[in-house]
């Protein structure tokens, strides 16, 4: 199967170009269903928008958003990146992309994990001490919705399912369901345990360190009876006519999203030569003119031996113009080019 290209983005509140301000979160949803609707227009494959509940992200409720989405594209599909199922209910989650796979004609898919912001927790009542079987118990009760039907189910963190259905049932096969994992073994295990496919999250250090999670998925899958499932990537990157453009306009709104995050997590500020380190060819941020990340995104793709790649192309308050400007360039001149090299592989 070819390669196929999509696209993350969380929803960054970007500043407003012509004042200078930042943009209200109303109308940066606005910018990123133009953003859908672009890559819908030029062929991209997925369009993924993540779940946050904090100040610099403007996307809580992806599926509103995708369902948005839905109605002004025809072919692109439409996913979570991620939806934290640890704080919410598996049964409303389904329900939730099960009407979006609906109305949008079967395009629909859902990427669950746990997440890496911890404010959904208290927010909707969750210790965070409880945090590993949240994630267990839950993604146990997915996968029993995945497979249709009357449901049986107990556990410790909601009330049992007993012989209940939950509707809207899936028009055409099933759910497309994938597991976020951010490099734990464990939780690479566990995706194969349900059989399900893996979203690699790549945001730091050689990509090509997560072959052995790879394998690791596949061998878990055959030892436990499941057919072989994808495996995608979410790398951060940004796309401009030329490198020095690229790295010169994404460098101080990444660098200003990483402090703003950092002061939260004890990190030191991004540098540049840091920055140019993890921009370079062994490096986690895909940064560059068409020719610079195409030619890396084939060499990780068939390293990991991926079925899609999709770009995290927001980066903080990286305004607006310039992610079409990148989303352009990634549809019309990254793509075919990346195509063009696993092709001559």
């Amino acid at each position: 199967m070819p390669l196929e290209l999509g696209l993350d983005t969380f929803g960054d509140v970007t500043f407003d170009d012509e004042t200078g301000d930042l943009k209200p979160h109303a109308q940066v949803l606005r910018d990123v269903v133009e953003e859908a609707v672009l890559a819908d227009e030029l062929g991209l494959d997925f369009i993924g928008v993540g779940e946050h509940h904090r100040a610099d992200f403007a996307i809580s409720a992806p599926e509103v958003v995708l369902a948005a989405i839905a109605g002004r594209t025809s072919r692109i599909h439409l996913g979570s990146a991620v939806t934290v199922l640890s704080s919410d209910d598996p049964v409303r989650v389904f329900e939730r992309f099960s009407t979006l796979d609906a109305v949008s004609g079967g395009r629909a898919e859902v990427i669950l994990g746990r997440g890496s912001f911890t404010e959904s927790f208290p927010l909707f009542g969750h210790p965070l001490e409880d945090y590993e079987v949240l994630f267990e118990e839950k993604l146990e009760l997915f996968a029993a919705l995945l497979a249709g039907g009357p449901v049986e189910w107990s556990g410790t963190t909601r009330a049992p399912l007993t012989g209940q259905t939950v509707y809207p049932p899936v028009e055409h096969g099933r759910l497309r369901t994938w597991v976020g994992v951010g490099g734990s073994p464990e939780s690479v295990v566990r995706a194969a345990r349900y059989g399900l496919p893996l979203v690699l999250a790549i945001i730091g250090g050689e990509p090509l360190r997560f072959a052995p999670l790879v394998d690791l998925h596949a061998r878990a899958l055959e030892q436990l009876g499941h057919p072989p499932q994808p495996v995608a990537a979410h790398c951060p990157g940004y796309v401009a006519v030329t490198d020095e453009q690229a790295r010169d306009e994404f460098f101080p709104h990444y660098a200003a999203m990483h402090q703003r995050i950092g002061r939260e997590r004890g990190w030191p500020p991004l540098t540049r030569p840091q920055f140019e380190h993890g921009a370079g060819p062994d490096g986690a941020l895909f940064v560059g003119s068409p020719a610079t990340v195409a030619t890396k995104v084939a060499r990780v793709a068939a390293g990991l031996g991926l079925a899609r790649f999709d770009l995290k192309y927001s980066a903080g308050p990286l305004p607006h113009e310039q992610l079409l400007t990148c989303i352009e360039l990634y549809a019309t001149e990254v793509a075919p080019l990346v195509r063009e090299q696993l092709a001559a592989a």
